[in-house]
């Protein structure tokens, strides 16, 4: 996980289209006694995918990783907070793998909008992701928690992205590139390199 700037500014027709268009749903469902489920509900904010999308820089929240597409992630899940399921600064942007591991599990998991620089490494060339003592103690318990549940460790699509990312940077793209595409990877790079020691 990597910093990702907060807040992100709403769309300018997102009252409109979304969070009124919403409400104004669920009110109507509530009067005629007929409200599902929270994961029936409309998903009127899929429109703004392409504006998450933009504000994580096309990175997923936790993977910090480009994505090709990705999920408008309820931090608060629709299950437990259905207050929140139109609300824009409760989204998100996510890779689906990751959203299904991320569940219901709400706040237990680390927001991307909580993370500073340097509390998580990628360790070359097992390309583990691990915490660093810079993650304030507090906070250690929930980045241990979304670490396992996330599989951000060494789950099997994570690592192997890494190693996409770091094979073409050895390849010859420009460390801009991968910083911009990857850049836990593009950090643990430069630290083989600051301490004079050969890439694997």
């Amino acid at each position: 996980m990597i910093p990702v700037s907060n807040p992100i500014p709403e769309p300018a027709d997102f009252n409109e289209v979304c969070r009124n268009r919403g409400h104004v749903w669920i009110a109507q469902k509530v009067l005629a006694d007929e409200l599902p489920e929270p994961s029936k509900y409309p998903n009127y904010w899929a429109k703004y995918e392409g504006d998450l999308a933009n504000a994580f820089q096309e990175r997923c929240g936790w993977g910090a990783m480009w994505i090709a597409e990705g999920d408008v992630e309820h931090f608060l899940s629709k299950k437990n907070r259905s207050d929140l399921i139109y609300e824009w600064s409760n989204y998100r942007y996510i890779t689906g793998s990751l959203n299904g591991s991320k569940g219901n599990h709400d706040d237990k998991i680390l927001d991307p909008f909580e993370v500073c620089d340097g509390w998580f490494e990628v360790i070359l060339p097992s390309m583990q992701l691990i915490l660093t003592d810079r993650v304030p103690i507090p906070l250690r318990d929930k980045a241990r928690f979304t670490v396992k549940q996330l599989h951000l460790r060494d789950g099997t699509k994570l690592v192997r992205c890494r190693r996409r990312w770091y094979q073409s940077f050895k390849d010859g793209m420009p460390m801009s590139e991968l910083e911009k595409f990857a850049p836990l990877v593009a950090n643990a790079v430069k630290k083989l390199e600051q301490a004079g020691e050969p890439l694997p």
